[in-house]
Order: C-alpha cells, then structure tokens, then sequence
C-alpha cells in the first residue's frame, strides 16, 4: 500500500524506516525514523510487530514499492511505502517553508501599508495631533523607558504603532516596552491580541495576572476594583522592567465623557490628565499620548487598515461586545449619546468642553480644592 508524504506526516504514527544508506540517513530524515539498510530489511524487520503499522522510506519510493509487495505476500498487513520517497519529504518542507515565508513577507507588508496609512492618510488627523500632546503637554523626555500598554483594543494597538513610528522618525532619546497584561481574557481574545500584535509588528512582553478571578467576588462595583487592580500590575510590572512612565490608550473623547460625567454623576468639576505622578509608585509617571486624537478618526483608521481588535473582553459582563467603544446603557454610554447629539446641532460642543477645563475663572467659582484642601471664595472676597 501507499501513503502520501501529507498523510504519514499528519496521521501516522506508527514506525518509519528509512532504508537509503547510512550517511544519506545522517544528512537528512524523517523525524523519529529508523535506518534500516535495505539488505538487512528483511532480518531487522521481525523486530517490529505485525499487526502495527510500517512505512517504508527510499530515495524515490521505488525500491521500497518492491519492499512493500513482498513483506506483503509475508503477511505484513499493515505496511506501506511512502509516495515518492525522501524526495516527497523535502519537497512538502520546501513548500511549507516557501508558504511560510510567503505569510511572513505578507504580515510585513502589511505592517509596512499600515505604517505608512499613519503617516499619509491620517497624518492630519491622528498623527500630528499625537506629536502635539507629546510635545505640548511635555509626555516624554530624554532618556525616557516607556511601557506602553496594550489592553488588545483599537486605541492601545494605534498607540503602539504610533510611538514605533515617533522612534523612527522622532528626535527624542526613549525607548519603549509594549506591555500586555493578560488579566484573565478567554482563549479567543488572548489569541487576537496575539495575532494583532504579529500582524502589526509590535514585539510585545506579555504577563499573567488573576485580576479577572478576583474581581468577580465584588458584585456591587467590579469594574471600578478591575481598573484600579490593572493599573497597579501595570505599574509593578513597568517598574520591574526599569521603566519610568507607563502610556494608556485614552482618547479626546475619554476626555471630554470625563468632564461631562464628573459634573452630572459626580457632582465636580475635573478632567483626565495628560499626565500624572504615581502616588503608589515613587518616580513612576502615566501619560496619555492619545489625548488630542479623536475616536473616530482612530475607529476610521482600524477600517481603512481592514483590522478587528477586541474590545472589552471582560468575562464579567457583554456589554462591552456591543458597540465599536465596548459600551452600552453605562454611564459613559449615556454621557457619549448625549455630547453626540448636542455636536449634532452644535459642531464647537466638544472643543468647548475639552477646553472648559483649561479657561477655569477661580474669582467666579464659589469654592475649590486643592491639594485635597478645601477652600471658599468667601476667603478673599
């Protein structure tokens, strides 16, 4: 009987012998072959039971089709002679390494298409506004280790394509660990967020942790325990790993939901920095580089580029598989409604919002804090 090379490879897992000479088995085999030579065929093969199966390897195939048929006519049932030989062997690896290296020199490519869409195409949109929170808000400095966090969605997968090209093109003496924790995502998500990081070529350092376990015994507020838990394996890890700074993906529009969302839920007054010091981690610092670039402009880049990301992936909830920002009926959901319909009808409502926080007038406040300290505008009137 014969066996394709595809076959023995994927579903034979019985005993091969080779029986080309010895110094031709030693250049190149099969794995987990024996060389048997072809004169001793018939001696050695007693040593092998009967009822299993047997391949038979040469050269070419042809002299152990002459094998096969009379160990055949011996009563050997199950033995079989491999479809052209040695030479079938290496041609199904050559095919497979050309495939492969096909696929390799694809995913390149387009990294390389991607690459060049930030740069192009949203240079006005994404790009410059990134450079200008850089360098406006002062986010990276000489010198600088930055990990850059990698939740797996849009905005922290651009953000790491978007620091790769700052390196390449950018002045500033830096240099980057694109950190991904994974908390507890299930198999598919953990594989995405892998195969994402491939496809764009961002060499990331995963981690473990059991965030996802824990947070699940608090009923009443998980999401608020998942978030502080993350951020603060985030920082531990940064830190073992000697960085200084660790970068998150939020965007404009976190910004200005924040501001909106602490006035009507919060009853306060505060946005979401640009950047902060760690008050856990001594000389630890968070930036947020994204903090100028709109959603939009990021979920048009993921579609042009033809990419699909995960979103929440919290095993807690599926809100968050909904919508293209991972929310539905939450808080932030509501805020997000309603500065859509407002732009609607007004197109300056969120610049006006993001830049309410920077034109604060204290001498029409009637109290604020500081520094945790609470004070009034009675004190200096």
């Amino acid at each position: 009987m014969e066996i394709d090379i595809e076959k023995l490879l994927d579903k034979f897992d019985k005993t091969v012998i080779d029986i080309r000479p010895e110094h031709e088995f030693i250049r190149g085999n099969i794995p987990e072959s024996v060389n048997i030579a072809e004169d001793k065929i018939f001696e050695r093969i007693k040593e092998f039971d009967k009822s299993k199966g047997i391949c038979l390897v040469c050269a070419t195939g042809n002299k152990t089709e002459y094998l096969t048929e009379e160990l055949e006519s011996l009563g050997y049932e199950n033995i079989y002679n491999l479809r052209g030989g040695y030479e079938a062997y290496m041609k199904f690896k050559l095919n497979e390494f050309l495939k492969n290296e096909s696929e390799k020199s694809g995913d390149i490519n387009k990294a390389k298409d991607i690459e060049r869409s930030i740069i192009k195409k949203f240079r006005k949109s994404i790009w410059r506004k990134f450079t200008a929170a850089v360098n406006e808000y002062e986010l990276i400095k000489d010198g600088d280790k930055i990990a850059v966090c990698i939740s797996g969605g849009k905005d922290s997968m651009l953000m790491a394509k978007l620091f790769q090209e700052l390196l390449r093109h950018g002045k500033k003496n830096f240099t980057l660990v694109f950190l991904v924790m994974n908390p507890g995502y299930d198999d598919i998500n953990y594989q995405t967020i892998l195969d994402n990081a491939k496809l764009l070529d961002v060499p990331i350092t995963v981690f473990e942790s059991s965030i996802y376990d824990i947070v699940a015994e608090d009923e009443k507020s998980p999401c608020y325990l998942c978030a502080r838990m993350r951020r603060g394996h985030l920082y531990a890890k940064a830190k073992e790993l000697g960085c200084n700074k660790i970068a998150l993906g939020h965007h404009f529009d976190d910004v200005i939901e924040t501001i909106v969302m602490g006035m009507l839920y919060g009853a306060q007054i505060q946005t979401m920095m640009p950047k902060l010091h760690s008050t856990n981690f001594e000389g630890m610092e968070l930036i947020r580089p994204l903090y100028l670039v709109r959603e939009d402009d990021i979920i048009h880049w993921a579609r042009y580029n033809e990419l699909s990301f995960i979103r929440c992936a919290c095993r807690l909830t599926d809100n968050c598989s909904i919508s293209e920002t991972g929310d539905k009926g939450s808080m932030r959901a509501q805020v997000k409604k309603l500065i859509r319909e407002l732009a609607a009808k007004n197109p300056y409502i969120e610049k006006n919002i993001f830049r309410s926080v920077e034109n604060v007038s204290l001498d029409t406040v009637i109290a604020y804090k500081k520094d945790g300290i609470k004070h009034s505008f009675l004190e200096r009137y």
